[in-house]
């Protein structure tokens, strides 16, 4: 059962979508009336090269679990040390000042084998899988600018999960003695954040339903005392998702992105590998963060062609989708899971780049009514040299506004983030704001990612 404090629902009573100046993208087909010639198309990350080596003493093949965020003046990342017992687990930091390269800092605050020239955070309650994330929330106290949520350290103690505050992203101390959550099965990556579409704490973490892995939700005000909203409801097969990796878009923050790692339990690639299983990582979308969307069925990030990412429990995203240039945003992943060449990879995208309306011949995506605000009607596109998007602004019934007709519409070729598309009549679509309207997109060799109305920037 939903809670009253869930985002509301992509259209209002009368099926139209009131959008205002938000960014569409199309990862899902929520907003799409019908296509002819036009597919949605999921786009595979550009693999980067290593982003962080688990090559220390303290790190290891098991090491895992990694978190990413952008801060104010860097990047930080957190993730778990594992040297081969549960009481052995580290949580460990790093941080960046782009987002591709990356230092491991001597903190100083935890010794290991003689020495505190580490980045060792800390042992103990909550390593094992310590997920961190920025405060958010509006006036959030000082000594909680930062917060996270591990489990407890006991051997297959997966039913405790635990809350931390810190002022400054590196010292840390438990909210309170007791766990904040104690129904889950907390032995995976679960991840927190403020979720401003509902003015709460959001979670997503792990339950079993008859012997599958499946995903949660539950939401808080203060971090402390949470109310499960229950299993998420995911359009598809029911597959085993070791992780989830939810998070808002920083760009659209009405959709809900999640990159799951599936596990394929019972195969086994490498025949003398020690453990059982496959895994990969998938891609869904929420609107409203209960309801996701398989719109993709393909895997978004496959083992491929090295051996050794065909081991169990490799090739999971780590939690964070952030933006690491003008063009391009990041995601990172594991590959190498239990050798000694175990790894953090980054991966990129264009800016709202993870899926997107393709069309190679010429033809045409007609979007469900909607409304919006603002003056101009801002694209995301790529094209071929001999390929071009063309829009046309309806009626509710089919009938172009006049002024906004394919005759109006001239071809828009290049590859832009934002570019506004003008058409040929002169007219500024502000002069629609507040109706409702269908958008006829023309594409031809042409990738469309977004969609916004409203000003510049």
């Amino acid at each position: 059962m939903l809670s009253a404090g869930v985002a509301r629902p992509a259209f209002s009573a009368d099926g139209v979508s009131n959008i205002g100046n938000r960014r569409e993208l199309f990862v899902d087909d929520r907003m799409i009336e019908r296509t002819a010639g036009v597919e949605l198309r999921l786009h595979a990350p550009r693999e980067e090269g290593p982003a962080v080596r688990f090559n220390e003493t303290w790190e290891g093949p098991l090491s895992t679990y990694a978190g990413v965020f952008r801060d104010t003046d860097r990047y930080r990342m957190y993730y778990r040390g594992f040297t081969g017992t549960e009481r052995n687990s580290l949580v460990c930091y790093a941080e960046s000042d782009d987002g591709a390269q990356w230092r491991k800092p001597e903190l100083g605050l935890h010794e290991w084998e003689g020495s505190k020239r580490n980045n060792v955070l800390f042992t103990g309650i909550g390593s094992h899988n310590f997920a961190v994330c920025r405060n958010d929330r509006p006036g959030a106290p000082a000594d909680q600018r930062y917060l996270a949520i591990g489990r407890g350290t006991a051997d297959f103690d997966v039913k405790t999960l635990y809350g931390f505050q810190s002022v400054d992203g590196i010292r840390w101390k438990l909210l309170q003695e007791k766990p904040v959550m104690t129904e889950g099965a907390f032995d995976s990556l679960n991840v927190a954040f403020w979720d401003p579409n509902v003015g709460r704490y959001a979670c997503y973490y792990r339950i079993f339903v008859g012997g599958v892995r499946r995903i949660a939700r539950a939401e808080s005000d203060d971090f402390i005392h949470w109310t499960s909203i229950g299993e998420t409801e995911i359009a598809g097969p029911r597959e085993q998702l070791y992780t989830n990796a939810t998070t808002p878009y920083f760009r659209a923050p009405h959709y809900y992105l999640s990159f799951p790692k599936r596990f394929m339990k019972t195969r086994r690639r490498l025949p003398d590998h020690s453990e059982e299983g496959v895994s990969d990582g998938i891609f869904l979308s929420s609107r409203d963060g209960i309801h996701f969307d398989r719109t993709f069925r393909q895997a978004l990030l496959r083992p491929g062609l090295e051996e050794r990412n065909w081991g169990d429990r490799g090739n999971m995203f780590a939690w964070g989708l952030v933006q690491t240039g003008a063009t391009e945003m990041s995601v990172y992943f594991t590959r190498n899971y239990r050798y000694a060449t175990n790894r953090l990879e980054r991966g990129t995208f264009r800016l709202d780049g993870i899926a997107s309306a393709r069309a190679g011949r010429p033809g045409e995506l007609l979007t469900k009514p909607l409304r919006f605000d603002g003056r101009s009607l801002w694209l995301n596109y790529a094209t071929s040299a001999a390929g071009a998007v063309r829009v046309e602004i309806q009626r509710r019934d089919g009938r172009p506004f006049p002024g906004f007709s394919m005759a109006d519409a001239p071809e828009l070729y290049g590859d832009r983030i934002d570019e506004e598309y003008r058409w040929s009549s002169g007219r500024s679509c502000g002069e629609l704001a507040g109706e409702t309207v269908r958008l006829r997109f023309g594409l031809a060799e042409a990738d469309l990612y977004a969609y916004r109305f409203g000003d510049a920037g």
